[in-house]
């Protein structure tokens, strides 16, 4: 015998039911996944970014650091082997 509407109806309001629990349960795992990340103080993590902050050299700030040699400099252009071009280009 086919099912009426009303069989219809229940089975698809069950499978959306079902549906939304699975998605709940999933973002329920999530969750618990994140609570059990290893957690710092902001006051710990701020005073480590200030820490390696002082303690890295950057080219970037030649006034705190004193200017960047040109061996040492990343932002230098690199050099062109033995034909001493200053260029950006290359015309052959």
């Amino acid at each position: 015998m086919p099912d009426t509407y009303t069989q219809l109806t229940n089975k698809r309001s069950y499978n959306i039911s079902e549906a939304k629990l699975k998605r709940i349960l999933e973002y329920n795992e999530r969750l618990k996944e994140q609570l059990e990340l290893p957690r710092i103080p902001v006051s710990e993590a701020s005073s480590s970014l200030v820490e390696y902050c002082n303690a890295t050299r950057d080219p970037l700030i030649p006034s705190l650091w004193g200017p960047v040699s040109k061996e040492e400099d990343p932002f230098a252009p690199a050099a062109r082997g033995n034909r001493g071009s200053t260029g950006c280009c290359v015309v052959m």
